[in-house]
């Protein structure tokens, strides 16, 4: 099976343009978190891809690495949320991709999605959010949890080596995965792509800033949640599938970091919603 696809973004489209037609199979763009690269999605992506293969034999998935992160570490990232969008658009236009996509976002990268379906629904066929922290949704939540975003910016200001940071970062946001699993790989990406003080703060600073509409997407969205989350309380997705009407599938036992935790999980999730809409006759990009 072909690996996914991982690229990196140039220039933004001009103001107000929208992706041209897509004239091959769905893509599907992969889009992570706070701090974290592409590379950080693990072995989720052929998990994905195998299952939507079984569904539409054409898909294609697509990484992006966001904008100070990965292969894009030189630049600064954005501070708003809106400007990230824009980046990763794109780089959509960079490769040809058409439009509508559908869009996997974790944690930065929800917010990413959500504000990219709402100022662009045409682009947008489907979303899937995972472990989302959204104001005005997390509002009620923020101060139950122990631990925070804020940790991961510490992190990156500590003398720790990079194997003692990143072992502190899997334990911050994951539960189930054994740190022997995937911690050399961690290493290395955090050696190949450094990723500064400056462009963890800044990232941080678009996710506080940021600000969802309490009214859905016109895209329809699959939430997916961590009841065992370290960082976000999974009551904030449940808040966001009360006002938006969008299904939520709770894991009882996986982090933050759920695609790492427990990949096929997330996959089977993502490919049972799409088969139970074909199977309701719901065509795509319609919410029911």
């Amino acid at each position: 099976m072909p690996a996914p696809e991982a690229r990196s973004a140039t220039s933004s489209p001009p103001q107000g343009a929208t992706l041209a037609a897509s004239t091959a199979g769905p893509a599907w763009v992969l889009l992570r978190g706070l701090s974290r690269a592409s590379g950080h999605w693990g072995v989720f992506p052929q998990h994905l891809l195998r299952e939507l293969r079984a569904l539409h034999p054409a898909t294609r998935i697509v990484l992006l690495d966001l904008p100070g992160t990965g292969v894009l570490r030189r630049q600064a990232s954005p501070t708003q949320v809106s400007a990230i969008v824009d980046a990763c658009r794109a780089e959509l236009q960079r490769l040809g991709i058409g439009a509508p996509v559908s869009l996997v976002g974790m944690s930065l990268g929800a917010a990413v999605l959500t504000d990219w379906a709402n100022r662009y629904p045409t682009e947008v066929e489907a979303g899937v959010l995972i472990n989302p922290s959204l104001r005005p949704f997390s509002e009620l939540f923020r101060r139950s949890k122990p631990l925070n975003y804020l940790g991961l910016l510490l992190l990156s200001l500590s003398r720790f080596s990079a194997r003692m940071r990143e072992e502190r970062v899997l334990r911050l946001t994951t539960r189930l995965t054994p740190p022997q699993a995937v911690i050399d790989r961690w290493v290395e990406l955090q050696r190949q792509y450094p990723l500064g003080v400056r462009n963890t703060a800044r990232q941080l600073l678009a996710s506080v800033r940021f600000r969802a509409s309490r009214t859905r997407p016109a895209a329809p969205m699959l939430l997916l949640c961590s009841k065992a989350d370290g960082l976000v309380d999974w009551r904030c997705s449940q808040s966001i599938s009360r006002a938006w009407g969008a299904p939520l599938r709770l894991h009882t036992k996986a982090g933050h970091d759920l695609p790492l935790d427990d990949p096929q999980w997330v996959a089977r999730a993502v490919a049972e919603w799409l088969r139970d809409r074909s199977i309701q006759g719901v065509e795509p990009g319609e919410w029911h």
